[in-house]
């Protein structure tokens, strides 16, 4: 279509409802292509977008996060622009975090979460879930109704992920006040604005500063401990402050995917009673669902990096400097790597191929957790909803159904999600 092509995707609102359309419009031109009028690379293809996720000495995490926003602190100069970049790391937004590291520093940090990701404690972690999902739903069942986002979905992914990093339970109901997960329509720790008049990430700072100091001069048998203990590869002990932020943005990011991925899901399934009928007569279809609603509805929109040498991708010359957009929501619906793409189909051979928690060394360390979450979390909304369906008074009759998602280019997800239901006890 000609009118997308002067179209800014970063701020053009009319592509928040949809914007796979686009999507599709930018891969046929070709999967790799400058995009106005910001000077980013949008990558569309699956086969373009493995190459810049596993290429990190071209491509850096420096803007992960922002992009193009703000500029560069400095003009890039020449084909490698790594020195310029490491001189200048410390003005960029959000550079103390793990997700804007390059190797070696980001391997590092990632080493910390390696004493919590165990599979001891997050089949301990599963356990909780199980028995948590039956607590949340007691909350609101009975009124054959809820708005999903509010009453399950944020509370739910918030509380898990509380337990995994091993807040303790006497603190769970301060940290769904401060969090937002307590008011119908409330962010949920998000990464872009501020939370109950509170910035989400200063307060989980505060949170486990507090937490790990008193197990480093304390220790006890529990979760915290075993995180406040950690060292990194080479036995040194990191800064407490180092232990919190990887643990922190752990907390923040991995709730924010696993409450986008349970309300898409949550949506196909009152929309498609076909497709409900089929999880409720074989549930073994449920792992391959969720990578199914993963795939077509990937929560994290845009996923950028930072061209520190000029490289060719796609056969696409990439000059150092160039912020590079990875469009997860576009490369998991290439034609060339899934077929029927824009269709959700439970026979799908290759579905774990998708890219919505990335690829390499920066992949979503969170993954597993939020696929454990999704599968325990159907699994108890079929053994306790019946004839899900969406809420006709709050998004209209079907065929003219609407709904309203985030208006940011960092992460797709619904904003509320009404749904009608049949207690089942």
């Amino acid at each position: 279509m000609s009118e997308y092509a002067t179209l800014d995707f970063l701020t053009d609102q009319s592509l928040v409802p949809n914007p796979y359309p686009y999507f599709d419009y930018l891969r046929e031109q070709n999967p790799v292509l400058e995009v106005p009028p910001w000077g980013c690379i949008a990558v569309t293809g699956y086969e373009e977008a493995v190459a810049v996720y596993k290429n990190t000495d071209a491509f850096s995490n420096a803007v992960a996060l922002g992009g193009p926003f703000p500029p560069l602190p400095f003009t890039p100069e020449g084909d490698d622009i790594s020195e310029q970049l490491e001189a200048h790391r410390h003005l960029l937004p959000m550079f103390e975090h793990m997700v804007t590291m390059d190797p070696p520093d980001h391997t590092k940090a990632r080493s910390l979460l390696n004493r919590l990701l165990t599979p001891r404690r997050l089949k301990e972690n599963e356990d909780f879930m199980w028995k948590l999902a039956d607590v949340q739903l007691d909350e609101f069942l009975d009124n054959g109704k809820c708005e999903f986002l509010a009453e399950y979905a944020k509370p739910f992914s918030l509380l898990v992920i509380a337990d995994l990093l091993g807040v303790p339970e006497e603190d769970h109901k301060q940290f769904r006040t401060k969090l937002g997960a307590d008011r119908p329509g409330a962010r949920v720790g998000s990464l872009e604005q501020e939370v109950v008049d509170e910035n989400p990430l200063q307060f989980l700072d505060d949170k486990f500063i507090a937490y790990l100091e008193d197990r480093r001069a304390n220790p006890r048998e529990d979760v915290l401990t075993s995180l406040a203990t950690a060292l990194y590869p080479d036995d040194s002990v990191p800064p407490v402050i180092e232990v919190v932020r990887s643990a922190t943005f752990l907390f923040a990011a991995g709730q924010e995917t696993t409450t986008k991925l349970l309300s898409a899901a949550m949506r196909v399934l009152a929309e498609n009673p076909e497709v409900q009928q089929q999880l409720r007569d074989d549930r073994s279809l449920i792992p391959t669902f969720i990578e199914e609603s993963l795939r077509l509805e990937s929560p994290v929109k845009c996923d950028f990096r930072l061209a520190r040498k000029t490289t060719e991708v796609g056969g696409v010359l990439i000059k150092a400097g160039a912020p590079v957009m990875v469009l997860p929501g576009a490369v998991n619906r290439d034609p060339k790597r899934f077929e029927n793409p824009h269709e959700l189909r439970l026979d799908r051979k290759n579905v774990r191929e998708h890219m919505a928690f990335g690829r390499g060394v920066h992949s979503c360390p969170g993954g597993p957790l939020a696929r454990v979450e999704g599968r325990v979390s159907i699994e108890r909304l079929l053994d306790r909803m019946g004839d899900i369906t969406v809420d006709p008074e709050k998004h209209g009759p079907i065929g003219d159904q609407n709904f309203n998602y985030e208006p940011t280019f960092v992460l797709r997800g619904l904003t509320e999600l009404n749904i009608n239901y049949t207690p089942l006890r």
